[in-house]
């Protein structure tokens, strides 16, 4: 795997697998795609645009590998509009580009209790974006179902700070999991010897890959 595409790497799993990817052998070059310019780093090649599908749609070069960090929250988003943009058509269109661009594995940030049938429209949505992305049958598809992500963000969200407490002492996959595991289990199952069809992980296996050596 030498040329992957990252979208999110301005968030809190992104910022951690971008990190990372930069400082891995066997990745020979990331294009990290955002909406807004990143500083200059090693290996990195940074299409932007305000409108990230358009920074997508300037690709041309192969790809072997995309990883989708992208995520927000309706408090965030400011509406359900916006908030779908986010977490689905740009999940979405990020997998496509990938496609595109003949890439054999994908893997996303989904979030746990994802359910296209859930009554709660983030884990709806959630839900939806992981069925969209099944459905494109990708050789390897890896969907990564953290809880509560831990970790430092400039701008501390309302809810996590009322719950983190909380999930912090909850059992098995609900127990909250530090960004930067769920950042380091990803691209160990980027770098494992390929496999085929749809893995799909909560908090308490990536804690477990995040420890592997």
């Amino acid at each position: 795997m030498n040329r992957v595409l990252i979208t999110g790497a301005t968030g809190l799993v992104g910022g951690h697998l971008l990190r990372m990817l930069i400082n891995e052998p066997q990745i020979g070059h990331i294009v990290a795609a955002t909406r807004r310019p990143l500083p200059v780093m090693n290996k990195v090649t940074n299409p932007y645009d305000p409108q990230l599908s358009d920074a997508l749609t300037q690709l041309t070069e192969p790809l072997d590998t995309v990883f989708c960090c992208l995520g927000t929250t309706m408090r965030e988003a400011g509406s359900k509009e916006a908030f779908v943009l986010a977490d689905y058509t740009l999940v979405v269109d990020t997998a496509i580009t990938g496609l595109r661009l003949g890439a054999k594995q994908m893997l996303v940030v989904s979030a746990i209790g994802a359910n296209s049938k859930s009554p709660f429209f983030y884990n709806r949505v959630k839900g939806e974006m992981e069925e969209a992305l099944i459905a494109q049958d990708w050789p390897r598809l890896t969907i990564v179902r953290p809880s509560m992500l831990l970790g430092h963000r400039e701008s501390q969200r309302f809810n996590e700070s009322l719950f983190a407490p909380i999930f912090k002492i909850m059992p098995g996959k609900w127990k909250s999991i530090e960004a930067r595991d769920v950042a380091k289990a990803m691209l160990h199952e980027a770098l494992k010897p390929a496999g085929e069809g749809v893995n799909i992980l909560d908090s308490r296996q990536l804690r477990e890959i995040a420890k592997a050596p």
